[in-house]
């Protein structure tokens, strides 16, 4: 299971570039309405193949590492479906990891904080940060699949909207 909390993020902290990061380029072979989503991801050097099923903070989850040549034989069928981005990994004390990710390409602008939590109670308790923007975890809008098939949503909030 993975829990997780998604905000989006108006202006990055300071000094970000003295944290961990690295690039991430990630398609989906196959997308349901009911949230199921198979993707392809390659961060660094590493490839994954990855199944997740459900909506919203808690969702089900399975990752197996595979091979660059398994990789690069099912990327071409992820096309029209991706996304890239640079993830930096910021420490949020108690045991918690802030992954901000700077989105590339059709992307660009947008940059969203994601934390990833042990129980419920924990992400339910979560104190975010005061450059956080606005709880996006449970707005369909903001994830990975839809970004990757649909580009920036149309009716993004701004700091204005927040």
């Amino acid at each position: 299971m993975e829990v997780e909390r998604k905000f989006l993020v108006w202006e990055v902290p300071p000094a970000l570039h003295r944290h961990p990061a690295s690039a991430i380029h990630q398609g989906y072979l196959a997308i349901d309405s009911d949230g199921s989503e198979v993707r392809l991801r390659r961060r660094a050097d590493r490839t994954y193949l990855t199944g997740k099923r459900g909506h919203g903070l808690v969702r089900r989850e399975a990752e197996v590492e595979i091979s660059d040549a398994q990789f690069r034989a099912l990327w071409p069928l992820t096309e029209g479906r991706r996304i890239e981005k640079t993830r930096y990994e910021i420490s949020a004390g108690q045991h918690l990891v802030i992954e901000l990710d700077v989105y590339g390409g059709g992307l660009e602008g947008l940059v969203v904080a994601e934390v990833e939590f042990p129980t419920r109670a924990q992400a339910d308790a979560f104190d975010a940060p005061p450059w956080f923007g606005p709880d996006v975890t449970d707005d369909e809008r903001y994830k990975n699949q839809r970004l990757a098939t649909a580009g920036l949503p149309s009716t993004a909030q701004s700091p204005a909207d927040a």
